[in-house]
């Protein structure tokens, strides 16, 4: 039972953190990969709400639909002048 507390408190605090870091972070690439740590955070908690089917929709539906989207998203519409001016 302690055990099971810590680890709800544990990825409470990464949910958390994950979607404050998601407002925070001014760079859109980071922020789409603070988005994926909350998802599967919140992935986790239906898995210790004994809810396994939605933590699969979760996984499925959530990151592995709407993140790759953001993500493909953010990768085409960067253009190289601004690319070029942060040096990369």
């Amino acid at each position: 039972m302690v055990y099971e507390t810590i680890a709800f408190a544990l990825f409470a605090l990464v949910t958390v953190g994950c979607s404050m870091g998601v407002v925070l972070v001014r760079d859109v690439w980071h922020s789409a990969l603070l988005l994926g740590g909350a998802l599967l955070s919140v992935a986790v908690h239906y898995v210790m709400l004994q809810a396994e089917f939605l933590a699969a929709m979760q996984v499925l539906v959530y990151v592995g639909g709407v993140l790759i989207l953001i993500t493909f998203a953010v990768m085409l519409t960067r253009s190289t002048a601004e690319s070029e001016a942060s040096g990369t």
